[in-house]
């Protein structure tokens, strides 16, 4: 009989100069596997924290979306590029010797909150059935609407060696570009900035110090820890069924989906309530044998 083949999430520490899809594809040739899938994707030059999905687990990845994401990194005043990082060819140049790091905190205090955000020219987001970094590549201007964005913490300092460098550790929505925040700074202060470093630390409660190369993963964590952030809902052994079948619940007084679990712990599905009764968001059907 063949090994059953490995499912759960994975903590993988992307290194720099690969894309997020190249990290999928290196953990499927180390795990031997196919269905493998990533949730909160990272540019090339970004590393860190990368939450992969193996088997049943590429479901649930959308429910990762909303949790808050902790970067740490370095941007540069004074230099814009046209990608906003250091991937990206320089713009424009302007003198910042005259620039705080006081000015610096006080625009970055500016950002914390939610607001509107439209995503940078070099960019995977789609307008109109094309990607907006495609668009900017052969030349054409493309702008995509502006969307709602959340900044709960944004510190900087000075680097080591002091300004034009300014490190940060910037804690945000899902959806957020970090390079816009940067840049953003650098307007309000007056002479730009360019995103030169940037490392996802934590993803909700999982965090990167758990994390693994993906040539060689650990052993992936249970399915139920992609959604262990939501509420849970224990199920008797008649709801049980029930609920494998993807049939209607009580309702649970629960805003927003939550986890239905069988009495020996097993994740059955997310349910949400829809007034008096909760509805299947997503069934989990059980692996063979379990």
């Amino acid at each position: 009989m063949s090994a059953a083949a490995p499912e759960g999430l994975l903590l993988i520490d992307k290194p720099p100069g690969i894309t997020s899809h190249d990290a999928v594809a290196r953990v499927r040739r180390a795990l031997g596997t196919k269905k493998v899938g990533h949730a909160g994707t990272l540019d090339p030059m970004a590393t860190g924290l990368l939450v992969i999905g193996v088997g049943r687990a590429t479901r649930l990845l959308r429910f990762l979306g909303e949790l808050p994401k902790t970067y740490e990194g370095t941007f540069l005043l004074g230099v814009e590029t046209d990608t906003l990082d250091a991937e990206g060819a320089e713009v424009r140049r302007t003198p910042a010797g005259e620039v705080t790091i006081q000015a610096v905190g006080t625009a970055a205090d500016a950002i914390v909150g939610e607001s509107l955000q439209t995503p940078p020219a070099y960019s995977a987001v789609k307008v109109g059935g094309q990607k907006l970094y495609d668009a900017a590549r052969k030349g054409r201007e493309l702008t995509a609407e502006p969307r709602a964005i959340r900044v709960d913490r944004f510190d900087v300092s000075a680097g080591p060696g002091g300004l034009p460098e300014v490190d940060f550790v910037v804690v945000c929505s899902g959806g957020t570009y970090v390079r816009v925040l940067a840049a953003d700074v650098g307007a309000a202060v007056g002479c730009g900035a360019h995103l030169t470093r940037l490392r996802r630390t934590a993803i909700g409660s999982l965090d990167v110090i758990d994390a693994t190369p993906p040539d060689d993963p650990a052993p992936p964590l249970p399915v139920e820890t992609a959604v262990a952030h939501l509420p849970r809902v224990d199920l008797d052994p008649e709801e049980v069924i029930a609920a494998g079948f993807g049939r209607i619940l009580g309702p649970a007084g629960i805003d927003g989906p939550y986890g239905v679990y069988a009495p020996d712990g097993r994740l059955v599905g997310i349910y949400r309530d829809d007034l008096t009764k909760a509805k299947p968001e997503m069934i989990l059907a059980s692996p063979e044998g379990r």
